[in-house]
């Protein structure tokens, strides 16, 4: 007879994998449901853990709860790194903000000025400094600023560890796909299904389609350039993620669509900034354009908490462009609120009853 799981979690992303490994860690029996684990956004995604570059205008909580998770992401890669025993792509060498142009470099100094003002750590530099710092960046360049707390990590590889970490803490993976949370039965039911939380739970979450391209430097040797690289390049945004493996990820697009086709359009626009940024690019070879969904709320922030209305029932979605930097804190808050029932005061503004009136609540 099969013993009744402490826990379910619906999704194996990054986000669910972690949540599991911590609950089974601290002695529940759990369970995670996911037909293709590490399939979704993640998959897709850069992996930067960049609470200062991705501090935007009007996000003040978001923006504390991105430098909250980052502070964390030190001892929780060391934790993962024992639990699992495999790598997963952690780099702490900073990233560079740049702009190619007078009016790029205008716009990103408005940023960094607002980042600034809320305390965050990023330094401006002069073209010379910057070009000490990579010398692979393109002369035109016009100036930048150093973001050095903004690491990176492998999402792909993030995956296979917390895999391997959740199984060895004694979590079991069910390759079944959920299509109603009352064909589960578990003392707490986490739904970490990215996009699929939608449809499962009536929360507003919705796809915001992003196209990426993977490059491979030539002779499958190091790129080179050591630094995360975000850049405005004639009005276009584009990330540059330089991987151990050789790999370079060039991102993204936000586009509000629900489909995955990569268009020839967005690989056009994605690879001219990147290489007006890094002339050496165009030598590497394009191995990989693919598109994904993240999952996206009204007011871009995670959806983290009990759901109204569904006891037992938890949500722990809605990362959009964060899921990665907020595995750390989404995994030990939602851990947390499971095994002592109650709720860290980081979870206040995230919670699922910001978007849920009475009058509207219709679950699955």
């Amino acid at each position: 007879m099969l013993t009744r799981p402490d826990v379910a979690v619906v999704g194996a992303g990054p986000v669910g994998l972690a949540i599991a490994w911590r609950c089974a860690a601290r002695g529940l029996r759990v369970v995670v449901h996911d037909p293709a684990p590490g399939s979704g956004a993640s998959h897709v995604a850069a992996g930067m853990l960049s609470p200062v570059a991705e501090a935007y205008f009007g996000e003040h909580e978001l923006t504390a709860l991105l430098a909250d998770s980052a502070a964390r992401w030190p001892a929780f890669a060391a934790e993962l790194a024992e639990a699992a025993g495999v790598g997963f792509g952690h780099r702490t060498e900073g990233t560079l903000v740049v702009g190619l142009t007078g009016d790029d470099l205008a716009e990103a100094r408005r940023l960094w000025s607002y980042q600034r003002g809320l305390g965050l750590p990023i330094t401006p530099l002069r073209p010379s400094k910057l070009r000490d710092r990579e010398p692979a960046l393109a002369p035109r360049v016009r100036g930048g600023a150093v973001a050095a707390g903004d690491h990176q990590v492998d999402p792909r590889r993030l995956v296979a560890a917390l895999r391997v970490a959740a199984e060895r803490a004694g979590a079991t993976l069910v390759p079944d796909a959920v299509a109603r949370l009352s064909d589960l039965d578990a003392g707490v039911t986490v739904v970490a299904a990215g996009c699929g939380a939608a449809a499962l739970t009536g929360l507003p979450v919705r796809p915001v389609k992003g196209q990426v391209l993977r490059l491979r430097a030539p002779g499958r040797g190091a790129p080179g350039f050591r630094h995360v690289i975000r850049g405005y390049a004639d009005g276009e945004s584009v990330y540059l993620v330089p991987r151990d493996t050789g790999e370079v990820v060039v991102g993204a697009t936000v586009e509000e669509r629900a489909d995955t086709e990569v268009t020839a359009g967005a690989v056009l626009r994605l690879l001219r900034a990147a290489v007006d940024l890094v002339p050496e690019l165009a030598e590497y070879d394009l191995v990989e354009a693919s598109a994904g969904l993240r999952p996206g709320t009204p007011d871009n922030a995670p959806i983290l908490g009990p759901l109204p209305g569904r006891p037992g029932v938890l949500a722990a979605t809605g990362h959009h462009r964060h899921g990665i930097v907020l595995t750390p804190v989404t995994a030990d808050l939602i851990a947390q609120l499971i095994v002592t029932g109650e709720a860290d005061p980081l979870l206040a503004p995230f919670t699922p009853d910001r978007f849920v009136a009475e009058e509207e609540r219709t679950w699955n």
